[in-house]
């Protein structure tokens, strides 16, 4: 039998969270930032929990976690 894989794209940008979500980083945070209030780009610092309704696409990509 094959080993069961992660998808290593997906393994790089979501964290498991101890209640079975996921972490993410947000985007919109890597170039043309000249343009963006300063309150904008403090707040997309933060790590937000991916959507309920893509969690479980998100776990069948990363079976191993």
């Amino acid at each position: 039998m094959p080993k069961v894989k992660n998808n290593s794209g997906a393994s790089k940008r979501f964290k498991p969270t101890g209640s079975g979500g996921f972490k993410r980083n947000q985007s919109h945070r890597r170039h043309i930032l000249t343009k963006k209030s300063p309150k904008r780009k403090r707040q997309l610092r933060d790590t937000t929990l991916v959507a309920a309704c893509d969690v479980a696409a998100v776990r069948k990509m990363l079976p191993n976690l």
